[in-house]
């Protein structure tokens, strides 16, 4: 990774997304500080690809750039400021979904993080490059939200992550055959419509805070769900998992008014009358890709039923996390 000879050439690093099976939402501050939190996610072969170039010297600016682009200009100049790098070119490829709520900026940050620590000869240590990319989008571009879609990108893998006042990262260890059944049974589908995360996020941790009984419950029950689905997972039990998936969906969208809409309300009856076991939108949802689990018989049958109500995201699991690819 520090070979000098390479410099000279681009640096291209990528990080995965990832699918948040279980307890979003409990990784977010102050809920971790003062709860504890746990998530159980898995990074998928989803990718934002960093691309650095030291033979011009970077612009920040984007003139007329879309609101996707604006972003991620304005991570790419936070990242580089605050390495204090110079004389730098990055830009960044994603083939996921806008706004999928697959954590897509988290692993944008770290294929830039990872781009630039490569640029300087540091060795990637991937918790720091998991919480400087969060504090990138905390302390730079005003993002609320967790932890948990940052050491996803880093680290790849299932992941069964535990928040405090620190980060516990325990690697899974799914069977290969778990891991390809999950592949063939788990069906990923885009709604097309857009999510607003960080308004949702400000409006459940402000009912956390005022004690909203139901807020308070329904994020403990998906902290205590989340920790069943890391056995489940590890344990090869997918028709569990499956439908530990169900039953966080019934107090996921118990959080906040927004987190649900009408297309994915019709996506979950049709998959459920089909034979799904589970279904779960995916981050803070109100929008966004919807995970649907199915029987191992039945995936066919749903992927009929739903396929008119978005478009499908084909994926691997991803088991590397951050890799430079030249």
């Amino acid at each position: 990774m520090n070979d000098p000879a390479a410099r000279a050439r681009p640096i291209i690093v990528r990080a995965p997304t990832r699918i948040d099976l279980g307890g979003g939402w409990t990784d977010v501050p102050p809920y971790c500080d003062k709860e504890g939190g746990f998530v159980c996610n898995i990074a998928i072969n989803r990718y934002a690809t960093a691309t650095l170039s030291t033979d011009e010297t970077y612009d920040a600016g984007r003139d007329g750039a879309s609101d996707a682009a604006q972003a991620e200009s304005s991570l790419i100049a936070a990242a580089v400021r605050r390495a204090k790098l110079k004389n730098v070119h990055i830009t960044l490829h994603s083939d996921f979904p806008v706004s999928a709520g697959l954590g897509g900026s988290s692993a944008a940050s770290a294929a830039v993080l990872g781009a630039i620590a490569v640029a300087q000869s540091r060795d990637w240590v991937r918790a720091e490059i998991a919480e400087e990319g969060r504090r990138i989008e905390v302390e730079e571009l005003g993002v609320a939200g967790g932890r948990q879609d940052h050491y996803a990108a880093t680290h790849g893998g299932a992941l069964a992550l535990t928040f405090t006042d620190r980060v516990a990262v325990r690697a899974l260890q799914p069977s290969r055959e778990t891991i390809t059944q999950f592949e063939q049974r788990a069906l990923l589908i885009y709604t097309g419509e857009s999510r607003i995360s960080a308004t949702t996020i400000t409006g459940v941790l402000d009912a956390y805070l005022a004690g909203d009984p139901g807020v308070c419950d329904a994020l403990a029950a998906m902290r205590e769900i989340a920790r069943s689905m890391a056995i489940a997972l590890e344990g090869g039990d997918l028709d569990s998992l499956g439908s530990l998936l169900a039953d966080h969906w019934v107090h996921q969208r118990a959080l906040h008014p927004a987190i649900t809409t009408p297309r994915i309300d019709e996506i979950v009856m049709r998959a459920h009358g089909a034979g799904a076991l589970g279904w779960k939108p995916m981050g803070a949802s109100g929008g966004g890709c919807v995970l649907v689990f199915c029987r191992e018989d039945r995936v066919s049958p749903v992927r009929e039923v739903i396929a008119p109500l978005g478009t499908f995201v084909p994926f691997a699991v991803d088991r590397g996390g951050l890799a430079q690819l030249q």
